[in-house]
């Protein structure tokens, strides 16, 4: 019957993160040990202080009509604060924000509010999974610049340049990166920075999600340069630093024009998000943020020890991510094996031979634009974490 459906939806790729999720929920509710190692949600409980700002918008009763488009003016102004004070974007105001049902939302506002049939965006690549899609979605057309793991997987502001056309209207990125955990420098978002003011009316996506999972101590905004807040749309939210994912809050900081047409497209499409997740996002961003600066260094601790797992399995090669909580390793020393009836012919069978040989659940690469490696997601418990690694290093060294 898929031809009842719009081509849009025919042609459209299903998240590859999800749907390794929800195979792996398949199977552990057939009974069977899986670990999931596939998705990219924290495994804290949101912190207390959040939960209970929740609870007593509830009780106040003030947050159940329909919260403005844009999101609460006292939620708006504390992001601005927030991104004035600690990202150094100067010029940030409440005017500049929209606040969506996650950064995800707030990226499809973006582009279908910004681009034309044919207009491209260029996407630094390993990217997550849903950039292209929505890309297209929008009428966009994606094209990929590519970091290899030579060089932390981090596209180069070279890169960037010599694709460049009449017909490119934006760029994005994530930084901290999903998939990979690289992190750009100041000195490499400057270098970009430099590239895109050569030419009018380009601008920058920059998905700074995992800023509060940063290894490097040194998160750099690129809407803080010189002459980049007016080309610059940041997007952020409270999934990962503050394990909210279930609350469904992100937003944007954008030029004044560009939060108003998010604005407009949002009503048309969902209204506002939530009143009562953003008055606990409120509590996130204003009051007392221990709980995430230890979550950050639990997921220091677990980076180090599934590096040292990796390590100790032959074939597998990995750089060390500087934040998020991934790593993204080459498996291409296991292509052309095989293991009883498993084939390993690229990064797909890979990661089925492992959920089935294994019950560990893995990403493909393919579906990031890396189709030489997997994801791996440690945001799991320590005793979880050896358990899969264990598990995954007997599955590889059965593949001759």
């Amino acid at each position: 019957m898929n031809h009842i459906l719009s081509d849009r939806i025919n042609q459209m790729e299903e998240s590859a993160t999800l749907a390794m999720a929800k195979k792996a929920r398949e199977l552990k509710g057939q009974g069977i040990d899986i670990i999931s190692l596939s998705l990219g949600e924290p495994d804290f409980k949101t912190p207390k202080h959040i939960q209970e700002a929740a609870k007593s918008a509830i009780d106040e009763g003030k947050y159940f009509a329909y919260p403005p488009v844009a999101g609460y003016q006292d939620l708006r102004e504390a992001i601005a604060k927030k991104l004035r004070e600690v990202n150094h974007i100067a010029d940030a105001k409440a005017e500049n924000i929209v606040v969506s049902t996650g950064a995800k939302h707030s990226i499809a506002n973006i582009f279908m509010c910004m681009l034309n049939e044919g207009d491209e965006v260029v996407i630094f690549s390993p990217y997550w999974v849903s950039y292209a899609e929505i890309i297209k979605l929008a009428g966009g057309v994606p094209v990929l610049i590519e970091g290899n793991l030579e060089n932390n997987f981090k596209a180069t502001a070279k890169q960037l340049e010599e694709v460049i056309t009449d017909k490119t209207k934006a760029i994005i990125y994530s930084s901290p990166c999903n998939p990979t955990g690289s992190v750009f420098s100041k000195e490499e978002l400057e270098a970009i920075a430099d590239v895109v003011k050569q030419k009018e009316g380009l601008f920058v996506v920059a998905d700074e999600i995992y800023e509060l999972i940063n290894f490097t101590g040194k998160h750099a905004s690129i809407a803080a340069f010189p002459g980049m807040f007016e080309r610059t749309i940041t997007v952020n939210g409270f999934s990962k630093g503050y394990a909210m994912t279930g609350w469904r809050v992100g937003y944007i900081c954008a030029p004044v024009f560009i939060a108003k047409a998010c604005e407009k497209m949002q009503g048309q499409f969902t209204s506002g998000g939530t009143g009562i997740a953003q008055r606990a996002a409120l509590a996130a961003i204003s009051g007392d943020h221990t709980p995430s600066s230890e979550m950050e260094e639990a997921y220091f601790k677990r980076r180090e020890l599934v590096l040292n797992l990796l390590k100790d399995i032959p074939g597998i090669k990995t750089h060390i991510p500087e934040g998020a909580f991934y790593f993204f390793p080459d498996v291409t020393a296991f292509f052309g094996k095989k293991a009883g009836d498993y084939k390993i012919n690229n990064a797909d069978d890979f990661c089925l031979y492992i959920l089935e040989k294994a019950n560990v659940s893995l990403v493909t690469g393919a579906a990031f634009g890396a189709p030489n490696c997997v994801r791996l997601s440690y945001a799991a418990s320590e005793e979880e974490l050896v358990e899969a690694l264990k598990r995954i290093k007997e599955a590889c060294s059965a593949l001759k």
